[in-house]
């Protein structure tokens, strides 16, 4: 591995999580427009290989996606698709393919060409965000397998923590060195926050001998979903939302 491979590598980003409905998707599409308000060349690569939706969240209709690259019609770059809002502020969205499930069964040879598509990309950009699937399928575990920084997203759920849980040790088990944080999402407080960060940080210190550490904790707040509703980031919608603040905050951690 070249320098520069590995240099483009650390300019990844996944965004991952044990089970749905803790907000991944969301969390991806608010972090990528926080970083590109800071002035950071991003790009958000929706990697749910069979249920993408960074484009319905964006209000975005793709003329072409992820589909013509693993059929082989296009190249990564080609696929490329801006979001901008009103203010100018943007950042570059690789679609996925809604509702194909036959993606989320592709070769692991085919999904090792995408992630080396996906480090080489990179070097264009100051970060690269990849949203994929919840779970642990294969897709996940090869496009998680990088030296960049994995954000672990989970909610203050019991259940929640479990399965990040489950990610985290196959995902130590296949790469021991993988750079993993954890971001609790959705908590009514940041003392909620804090206390199920503790719950997953000595797990993982108890059984896997890795102590995480904590990146953000996003408060609940019902302007997200309004948000989602409307197709437009939370940072154009409503960009004093308590929401928007905490993710602005993790955005400003990850440039610095």
């Amino acid at each position: 591995m070249t320098q520069k491979t590995i240099e483009n590598e650390r300019r990844l980003i996944t965004v991952a999580s044990g089970k749905g409905g803790v907000g991944k998707t969301w969390l991806s599409v608010t972090l990528a427009h926080a970083l590109a308000s800071l002035g950071k060349k991003t790009l958000l690569f929706d990697g749910d290989l069979g249920l993408a939706n960074v484009d319905i969240q964006l209000g975005l209709m793709p003329e072409r996606d992820l589909g013509t690259v693993l059929s082989g019609d296009a190249n990564l770059r080609e696929v490329v698709t801006r979001y901008k809002d009103n203010s100018g502020t943007g950042f570059d969205v690789i679609a996925g393919k809604s509702g194909s499930g036959a993606l989320g069964s592709i070769a692991t040879d085919r999904l090792s060409e995408l992630k080396s598509a996906l480090i080489d990309a990179a070097g264009s950009y100051d970060h690269v965000l990849l949203d994929l699937a919840a779970g642990v399928d294969p897709s996940v575990a090869t496009l998680s397998d990088h030296a960049g920084t994995i954000l672990v997203v989970m909610s203050g759920d019991p259940t929640s923590l479990t399965d990040a849980y489950a990610y985290i040790k196959l995902t130590v088990a296949r790469n021991p060195k993988s750079s993993i944080s954890i971001v609790v999402n959705n908590v009514a407080t940041r003392k909620d926050g804090e206390k199920a960060f503790e719950a997953i940080k000595r797990a993982c210190e108890g059984f896997l001998k890795i102590s995480p550490p904590l990146a953000g904790i996003i408060k609940s707040d019902s302007k997200v979903v309004d948000a989602i509703r409307a197709q437009m980031p939370l940072l154009a919608r409503h960009p004093q939302a308590t929401a928007a603040e905490d993710v602005k905050a993790l955005a400003g951690r990850i440039a610095g």
